[in-house]
């Protein structure tokens, strides 16, 4: 075991950086069943609010041991780092762009921003097969969260 925690400090470190920034964002925006998305109308594909916890629980574990494979060569990969660093500014600004300012618009171009910088890390991650195996997943939920977002907004616009 103390080996495996010195072989993958930084994947390990990075994960639960990862992890906690998602949840801060998430407390700090008062993301989940508040009065108003409840109010919302939304898609009927659109998963149950119990659903995004654990989902975003694994994906961030996931980029944030892609991340500690990336700390790892960032003297090879900085541009990389760089752009992860930018797709993971995008993603903790999202919660608090749709739950705190309600701005679903906002949050919509967020998640546009998102998925493009994320497009740009998986581009560039393209020789670190297991970096892009993790971006993999994140990559689809990011998708599917621009679909929802864009269809939460043409449900909603006054």
């Amino acid at each position: 075991m103390k080996e495996f925690l010195k072989s993958y400090k930084a994947e390990i470190i990075a994960s639960i950086l990862c992890l906690l920034g998602g949840m801060l964002s998430g407390y700090i925006a008062d993301a989940g069943d508040s009065s108003w998305y409840v109010s919302l109308d939304k898609p009927t594909f659109n998963p149950p609010s119990w659903i995004f916890g654990p989902v975003w629980t694994v994906l961030y574990v996931m980029m944030g041991w892609g991340l500690g494979i990336i700390w790892k060569n960032r003297f090879e990969y900085k541009t990389l780092l760089i752009w992860f660093g930018i797709e993971y500014f995008f993603n903790v600004s999202w919660a608090p762009l749709f739950f705190y300012f309600h701005r679903i618009d906002l949050a919509l171009l967020d998640l546009f921003l998102m998925w493009c910088s994320l497009l740009i890390c998986m581009i560039l991650a393209w020789r670190l097969r297991a970096v892009f195996m993790l971006l993999l997943p994140y990559m689809m939920w990011t998708s599917f969260a621009f679909v929802l977002n864009f269809n939460i907004y043409i449900l909603n616009a006054a």
